[in-house]
């Protein structure tokens, strides 16, 4: 009798556990997905087709996808309770010496790395768009609607969830990236002399940044919380509850 109480209560924790572990995934591979296309597109724009020419000018998820860091990683932070670990892709290859000689090798170099994080940001606003659309499309309260326990695990519930993951996900997705250091594309922005200094970082690049989130997660959290506040407030949703990653 003991086994089979011990599986009763096992089983809905191992279910939660699933679910959280695939409404993580999908949008994780979605916004690297989304992100990394962005990267190749621009590039191609600018007269660049390495990218192209090994087929990552695509929106094939399979095509950018890294196993360890868009797979396991954020797996690994579900099972372990929602570790401060960030998911990457694999980084599209770029040739600023194919660029168009309209732009200068660095411009076209700030250009495409600009285009991942503004497409995240993107993303971000179109995935509160359809949390609000969600809510004009129910009778329910917008906080009910959200809401995921027993009683309230119906699609639509699950859809407002996976869409506010979404605008979280994207909206660090996009401060993230603008921080400048290598390989994330706010290096790309800086100023040549600048590029120089801090390239040799990018050797411990992946112990810097992991740094960077468990000490000073503080800190990004806020230009975070200040986006989803402000696009929240554009389609008219309620944002009061935001302000507790400010003051938090």
């Amino acid at each position: 009798m003991a086994r089979r109480t011990a599986g009763v209560v096992c089983q809905p924790a191992v279910e939660q556990q699933l679910f959280g572990i695939v409404t993580y995934l999908v949008p994780m591979l979605l916004s690297l997905t989304v992100h990394e296309y962005c990267h190749a597109r621009v590039a191609y724009w600018l007269g660049d087709d390495t990218a192209s020419s090994q087929g990552r000018l695509t929106l094939n998820p399979l095509a950018h996808a890294d196993p360890i860091g868009t797979f396991l990683m954020p797996i690994v932070a579900q099972l372990a309770g929602g570790l401060p670990l960030i998911g990457w892709a694999r980084p599209v290859p770029v040739s600023p010496h194919r660029f168009t000689r309209n732009v200068s090798m660095h411009t076209g170099m700030a250009l495409t790395a600009v285009a991942g994080p503004l497409s995240n940001l993107i993303l971000m606003f179109l995935s509160v768009v359809g949390l609000r659309i969600l809510a004009e499309s129910t009778d329910l309260q917008f906080y009910e609607l959200l809401g995921l326990d027993a009683e309230h695990k119906q699609p639509v519930h699950v859809a407002a969830h996976l869409l506010l993951i979404m605008s979280f996900m994207n909206a660090g997705l996009c401060i993230f990236n603008l921080i400048p250091f290598p390989p994330l594309d706010g290096s790309r922005l800086l100023p040549p002399s600048l590029q120089r200094l801090v390239a040799p970082l990018q050797s411990f690049s992946y112990l810097l940044l992991m740094g960077i989130i468990w000490f000073a997660g503080g800190i990004i959290r806020i230009p975070v919380a200040y986006l989803l506040i402000g696009a929240f407030g554009i389609v008219g949703l309620p944002n009061e509850w935001l302000w507790g990653m400010v003051h938090g």
